[in-house]
């Protein structure tokens, strides 16, 4: 992808992850999360930012990104959540800062309410962690995935492209658009883009969901006020769930924040982990 390029690989039990560290080695570390269908792209910005006081670690989820797209690969909610844990333990990382976006943010919370990970502090940009989700375009490529699955390459890139281009309310620029579609328009990614839809079930969510009330670490919402993906109402009804959360809206910018108000969300999430690591 240009100028971003994973470096690494850990073999989980899922597929190849392709992975990087970037920043201060010494510094606190902080890991990103990605959600569905972006990959650690979309970070590309806010990680080198970060960077110059933390330890990134950015990831591609088996079946996005750079990582590893297969057939019958499972690449759901529950597995990522298993890898996100595996991974924190391949990079020996006690209690990271954790960054997640879109469904980011139920891979980071069952990897810490279910599978034991910790984390220093947690912020939550736009994220699923909700039931009820998923647009109705998402309910109706997830339904008819076989259908879908058959379109010829240029009607499916075009499908992928306008997708994709929902995410933000303020449009995306072209280079930045053909990045986000590149991972799903070759052989493996094309089967791959409905894969992951089709196996999105919000059990996956509602299995942790009630114990948001449980979390005792420090907790920030950032939601842009205009997405159109996952209403602003969603982040409001997670502040309430979560002991302590704070609240943090991005006028204008719609899912696809990172985007939309890089400036603006890397300042947030920068005076937030200041916060917790002086």
């Amino acid at each position: 992808m240009g100028d971003w390029r994973l470096t690494r690989t850990y073999q989980a039990g899922s597929g190849e992850v392709r992975w990087d560290r970037l920043g201060d080695r010494g510094g606190p570390p902080v890991v990103l999360l990605h959600g569905t269908p972006f990959s650690s792209y979309v970070w590309r910005g806010i990680a080198r930012a970060l960077g110059r006081r933390h330890e990134v670690f950015v990831w591609d989820m088996p079946g996005y990104g750079a990582s590893e797209k297969f057939e019958g690969q499972d690449v759901s909610l529950a597995a990522q959540g298993a890898v996100f844990a595996e991974l924190l333990a391949h990079w020996g990382l006690d209690e990271p800062l954790v960054v997640a976006h879109d469904f980011g943010g139920t891979v980071a919370m069952r990897a810490h309410l279910l599978h034991g990970a910790r984390y220093r502090g947690l912020a939550l940009v736009d994220t699923v962690t909700l039931t009820p989700w998923g647009s109705p375009s998402f309910r109706l490529l997830g339904e008819h995935h076989k259908v879908f699955e058959q379109l010829p390459p240029a009607l499916h890139g075009a499908l992928v492209q306008e997708y994709l281009g929902s995410a933000s309310a303020r449009g995306l620029h072209p280079d930045v658009l053909e990045r986000l579609v590149e991972p799903w328009l070759d052989d493996p990614g094309r089967p791959a883009f409905y894969r992951q839809i089709e196996q999105a079930d919000q059990r996956h969510t509602a299995e942790v969901q009630d114990r948001y009330g449980t979390i005792d670490v420090p907790v920030l919402v950032c939601w842009g006020t205009d997405d159109a993906w996952i209403p602003v109402d969603k982040a409001h009804e997670l502040v309430a769930r979560i002991p302590g959360a704070r609240l943090h809206l991005v006028s204008g910018a719609g899912h696809l924040i990172q985007e939309d108000a890089p400036a603006e969300l890397t300042a947030v999430l920068a005076e937030f982990l200041r916060d917790l690591t002086g």
